[in-house]
């Protein structure tokens, strides 16, 4: 099967933890993009479901597939929600937010009973970090000086673009994409340093959160669960 045919597999497999009457979570990205369609056919069955989008981009796609999209705060919790990601390290820690949701996404994610990720296996790394830079949504107001801060902690961070112009998230925030050149061995400290510098929002480190990951081999759809 090509890429995108391996993606609508493992999208498809992880909808099948989706049982009628459920709070579903729906993640952003090319990958659950293929989940929110075959959610939006689940909705055409008959499923009675609430959905809650990590993104504007993800609310679009939802209700041109018939998808009702609820707010965040219309839900108390959410059952289910099926979410791609940058990097899943062998403890199902992650690495999220190129696609620029991380904020949203984890934010749902923390509300999250099982969060089932779906990945292709370029993704699966031993160290987080080693592939992707992390992610670090922070405030244009001073985001110079929240630069150097985490450039402190031994990374090197680059503001993110588009069309040449500073990428911003739904938010209203930036995002610097922070290298580490030999990864992140202690990913739990390094959440709580980068947390504690004034100006940043979120990161991307969305560790313990993950219940399921789906990995789309060309072999076959694997499933890895704690």
């Amino acid at each position: 099967m090509s890429a995108e045919e391996l993606k609508r597999a493992a999208a498809e497999r992880a909808v099948e933890f989706i049982e009628d009457g459920m709070t579903v979570g729906l993640g952003t990205g090319s990958t659950a993009y293929y989940a929110i369609k075959a959610v939006g056919r689940l909705v055409d069955s008959g499923y009675k479901l609430r959905c809650v989008a990590t993104s504007l981009q993800t609310e679009a796609i939802a209700r041109e597939s018939g998808i009702e999209v609820s707010g965040m705060d219309e839900v108390e919790r959410i059952d289910l929600t099926i979410d791609g990601a940058d990097e899943v390290d062998p403890s199902l820690n992650l690495i999220k937010g190129l696609g620029g949701a991380l904020l949203r996404e984890k934010i749902v994610a923390a509300a999250t009973e099982t969060q089932v990720i779906v990945v292709d296996p370029s993704k699966m790394v031993e160290m987080l970090g080693t592939r992707a830079p992390l992610p670090v949504e922070v405030l244009s107001f001073g985001s110079d000086h929240t630069a150097r801060a985490l450039r402190s902690l031994g990374c090197e961070p680059a503001l993110r673009s588009r069309d040449g112009s500073p990428f911003i998230t739904d938010g209203g925030n930036l995002i610097l994409d922070c290298r580490f050149p030999e990864g992140i061995e202690h990913p739990y400290h390094l959440e709580s340093r980068v947390n504690n510098i004034p100006g940043t929002v979120e990161n991307g480190l969305f560790l313990g959160m993950a219940s399921k990951v789906v990995v789309a081999r060309p072999e076959g759809i694997e499933l890895i669960e704690k």
